[in-house]
């Protein structure tokens, strides 16, 4: 941990939030001394606080000793860059148009990587009037199943959560070309172009 970079980081945060050096103190229950001398890079804090100062300044803990902020390009909102992130622990499902910095559980979340869906992992599309009905053969069991899936044109996402035990099927509206990913809990995510 850099002092100088990290105490950098903290004043530009602190007056990010318009707080004065007393009052991230009085936060943490510390002397403002110790906030001004963190600031001027003349010690750091000590781990034990990090985890408050990451609260307060609603920074990860791990760009606080790095000293700095990392920024993502800006994103021009096209909905097919959509990456798709699941928690191997709790199951969560979480979505991001662009790069992002994803943790659950405690641990670091990498994208999901779309295959082509094989033979054994086809769904079955059919027209139902402005609709389509999505079904599929594969099992739906606790240890097997699919979990999510989601319909993706350059403008819109449409998602729907599966669980174990339940038939999957669902339906949608009809609304251009896109691709329609699903993620089986076993073999990963795969899509199908629409």
């Amino acid at each position: 941990m850099d002092c100088a970079k990290t105490g950098q980081l903290l004043y530009r945060l602190r007056k990010e939030k318009e707080m004065t050096q007393k009052q991230v103190a009085e936060l943490m229950n510390i002397s403002d001394k110790a906030i001004s001398k963190w600031e001027r890079g003349l010690g750091c804090p000590d781990v034990s606080l990090l985890p408050e100062l990451s609260q307060i300044f609603g920074v990860n803990i791990e760009e606080i000793l790095l000293g700095h902020i990392v920024q993502n390009d800006l994103v021009g909102g096209n909905m097919k860059k959509t990456q798709f992130y699941s928690c191997p622990q709790c199951k969560n499902l979480i979505t991001a148009t662009g790069d992002a910095g994803i943790s659950c559980c405690g641990k670091k979340l990498e994208p999901l990587t779309a295959v082509k869906a094989d033979e054994h992992h086809q769904l079955q599309l059919e027209p139902v009037e402005d609709e389509w009905y999505v079904s599929a053969s594969h099992e739906m069991t606790k240890e097997h199943y699919i979990s999510f899936a989601a319909y993706v044109t350059g403008d819109k996402v449409f998602l729907v959560k599966q669980y174990p035990e339940w038939n999957f099927q669902f339906r949608f509206h009809k609304f251009g070309h896109g691709k329609l990913y699903f993620h089986c809990s076993q073999h990963g995510l795969f899509y199908q172009l629409i």
